[in-house]
């Protein structure tokens, strides 16, 4: 390892600018005679739009233009689309309802676009949206996730408000299990809706240049060119060589930010009718009834054992809410981002799941931090740790005697495990959190009148998005490779263009390290170009912790190619044969002799070309590559939470929380690390405070940070982290990923612990000192009663 290779905590290049206020996001864009979208919204959860009355708006100062739905179709602007094919049960495809981008006939949830006002300042748009009159035709509004399938019907294509009715794996084989067990867990699990709340809200600039006919959008994207591919392709905005996506520093994403929005498209589209460009941006308000939600599942799941206690079967039936429109990957995420990981670290022989996919009217669903690997993980961990309970035994020895011990492991749900060491992450978190020790910390807080729990959770997540032909054979719309380009200047200098989006993730170091490893050179000489459709030729983004697995693998291949073609150069500048070149640390050497070439010197020679004939040698040295893995990568760990609670107060304060991690892998153990916080953060965050709340006439009760409790640094401890490794097969840099498993391990450990404290398991998310407390006084009755 050098000091800023493979290995080496770097710190962040891209730091400086964030920190010191000379980054460059969307918003701090001013292009040229701007102008100013400010989108009237429906303040009906359901309801059909009889008539719109814009003419006293059109007139007022500043208003450029007041544009519906109607005229949007009229333009022959299509609908935003799901890219993810599912099927039901009986064969036939998904019921994927119309969605405009500005609604047409009928609002379908509270924040549905209604009308677009274009102004010369925010504030004349604002004003002017205040003077349309809707007149809205209110209907019923179907919200509870429980009761969908018999509410009153949102779309015409979809009956009983069905999308699909999916299942996985194989039911016969599975319910004779059931059959001979000898013990059955059954929960009925609440995965709640969490609204993503990323640091830099959502921002849009369409700007159309009528000379060229071609548009440019400015967003905060985590895959500008799918987003590219799809409003081209599918919106037919325009063709695809004509539209440009520039999606520059981005503050955050945890997928709220890969899919297509309605206000992007209507930026473009509305440049065009204004014939300037149009900027959008969306406020914290707003962002919580425009930004795709999170999560939103009800289930039933069982776990079935035999006599010695070893899992024989998993049966589950999920009714996962999509909202009101299907947005560009909801259906993936309770389907094949969900089921296919029910067998979590464990064998189990026979697996089957039932999910239904339903429309209400509320926000659209769609991928949020993990993205169906948490809602898998939070059934799977929630029903061990149930089911060590009720058979009496150590919920650790529970999981041992179930885990996946032999590589490579094909679950009965289409995954097969590569590579992994279970019990040693569990041993090491184990040590980490003193388990030994916890009856005595447990007598401890009695004596002071304090409940106190532990929770394991040893959680299995897919990463590294891909193959594209196996989620090809699974419904996805495009494969999920990944692109680069190594471009170096005849001064030995490297840009590397990838189609991986860095949006908070640290890329434009890790990916330097990678670079500066490779080849021998100081990092400060890499630089990293992504975010713009113009500058790299394609890419399928960041998203599923697969820019380190995919992204940089991708990066090698082309690092292959340089390196082969440099050591022709230096043959030639050398004169010696092209097998004596050696290449080691940034300098060519010939064999058997001290003739020697250092990069700089080689990357000179293939721009100035007198050594070599071109018709021999290209000049140059730039090139390209494209990687498709051949599996997923499967990280995986075990975090443990151990909590304190006020039974008279509700209070649960976490003492220790442990996580201990196989991320394959590791470029820059710092950088994972604050990766691994982050998780944990939103993780907890999910499992104790937030939770989207709508009352049954579709109205978000829980529309600011005033109502929806993000977790803050009080609330959470300093974290005890650790990694145990096992190297990926499926990648040249035995890399897994790591940017989901915070998020996906730590809800079962919080709610396993706060459960294990106060004896029974009726503690929903987010567990709530109201929730608690409740909770908490059947335990001190119980010791009462004891």
């Amino acid at each position: 390892m050098s000091g800023t290779g493979i290995g080496a905590p770097v710190r962040r290049k891209e730091d400086l600018r964030f920190i010191t206020g000379k980054g460059n996001y969307t918003d701090d864009i001013a292009r040229p005679g701007q102008t100013h979208a400010y989108f009237l919204r429906s303040p009906h959860a359901h309801a059909k739009i009889k008539k719109i009355d814009a003419a006293a708006a059109e007139k007022m100062d500043g208003v450029l233009a007041v544009l519906t739905g109607e005229q949007l179709q009229n333009d022959k602007i299509g609908n935003l689309i799901c890219g993810w094919m599912i099927h039901s049960k009986d064969g036939s495809p998904m019921k994927m309802a119309p969605h405009p981008a500005i609604a047409v006939g009928k609002a379908c949830y509270v924040g549905d676009p209604v009308v677009v006002v274009i102004g010369e300042t925010l504030a004349q748009a604002k004003d002017a949206a205040e003077a349309v009159v809707v007149d809205y035709e209110v209907l019923p509004a179907v919200v509870d996730l429980a009761t969908s399938q018999k509410g009153a019907q949102i779309h015409e294509i979809a009956p009983n408000n069905t999308i699909y009715e999916w299942h996985l794996g194989e039911k016969a084989p599975t319910e004779a299990a059931f059959k001979a067990a000898k013990h059955v867990t059954t929960l009925n699990i609440v995965n709640n809706r969490l609204v993503p709340n990323a640091m830099e809200p959502r921002v849009a600039i369409g700007e159309y240049d009528a000379g060229n006919e071609h548009f440019t959008l400015w967003n905060t994207s985590q895959n500008p060119h799918v987003a590219r591919l799809v409003i081209a392709a599918f919106v037919g905005m325009a063709p695809e060589h004509k539209l440009r996506v520039i999606a520059p520093d981005v503050g955050g994403g945890f997928g709220s930010k890969i899919f297509i929005y309605n206000e992007e498209v209507v930026a473009l589209w509305a440049s065009k009718r204004v014939g300037r460009p149009v900027k959008w941006t969306s406020d914290r308000s707003e962002a919580f009834i425009s930004d795709a939600h999170g999560r939103d599942h009800v289930t039933k799941a069982e776990l079935a054992f035999d006599a010695n206690n070893k899992i024989t079967a998993l049966r589950v039936h999920t009714i996962a809410n999509i909202g009101a429109y299907m947005s560009t990957f909801s259906s993936s995420v309770p389907t094949y981002l969900y089921a296919t990981l029910l067998s979590g670290q464990y064998a189990i022989p026979n697996i089957y799941a039932e999910v239904d996919a339903v429309y209400t009217n509320t926000v659209p669903v769609d991928a949020y931090r993990g993205a169906g690997r948490p809602e898998a993980t939070f059934v799977v961990e929630r029903l061990m740790e149930v089911s060590a309970r009720q058979l009496k035994v150590d919920p650790a020895e529970l999981r041992r005697k179930n885990f996946v011990t032999k590589f490579p492991h094909q679950t009965p749900v289409i995954m097969a495990y590569d590579a992994g060491d279970y019990e040693a992450s569990m041993k090491k978190a184990m040590d980490l959190a003193d388990y030994k020790n916890f009856g005595k910390r447990r007598r401890e807080s009695e004596k002071n009148g304090k409940l106190r729990g532990i929770g394991f959770s040893n959680y299995i997540e897919a990463c590294g998005i891909a193959p594209s032909q196996a989620v090809g054979s699974l419904g996805a719309g495009v494969g999920l490779w990944e692109s680069a380009e190594v471009r170096v200047n005849p001064t030995g200098s490297i840009e590397v263009l990838t189609g991986s989006h860095s949006h908070g993730q640290g890329h434009e170091t890790t990916f330097a390290q990678l670079v500066s490893e490779r080849l021998g050179v100081p990092i400060d000489t890499v630089s990293i170009v992504h975010g713009d459709t113009d500058k790299v030729q394609f890419g399928m983004g960041t998203y599923g912790s697969r820019s380190g697995a995919v992204g940089m693998s991708a990066i090698v291949k082309a690092l292959d190619k340089i390196e082969a073609k440099a050591k022709k150069v230096a043959s030639h500048l050398l004169e010696a044969a092209e097998a004596d070149i050696d290449f080691k640390d940034g300098k060519f050497t010939v064999k058997g002799t001290d003739k020697s070439a250092a990069w700089g010197d080689v990357t000179l020679n293939a721009y100035i070309a007198h050594k070599f004939a071109g018709q021999e040698l290209e000049p140059g040295l730039k090139e390209g590559a494209f990687y498709d893995p051949t599996n997923f990568t499967f990280p995986a760990g075990c975090h443990i939470c151990e909590v304190e609670i006020d039974p008279d107060t509700g209070e649960v304060k976490i003492e220790k929380f442990v996580a201990v991690d196989d991320f394959g892998t590791i470029i820059n153990p710092m950088i994972v690390e604050g990766q691994v916080h982050g998780g944990i953060a939103q993780g907890v965050g999910q499992a104790l405070h937030e939770g989207a709340v709508y009352n049954k006439e579709g109205q978000l009760l829980s529309g600011s940070f005033m109502d929806y409790a993000m977790p803050r640094a009080h609330h959470l401890p300093s974290f005890d982290v650790g990694v145990t490794t096992t190297k990926c097969p499926s990648n040249p840099l035995g890399m897994k990923g790591c940017g989901e498993a915070g998020a996906i391990g730590s809800p079962p450990a919080v709610i396993n612990a706060i459960t294990d404290a106060v004896g029974h398991e009726d503690v929903p998310m987010p567990a709530t000192s109201h929730t608690v407390w409740k909770a908490a006084q059947k335990a001190v009755r119980k010791q009462a009663a004891e």
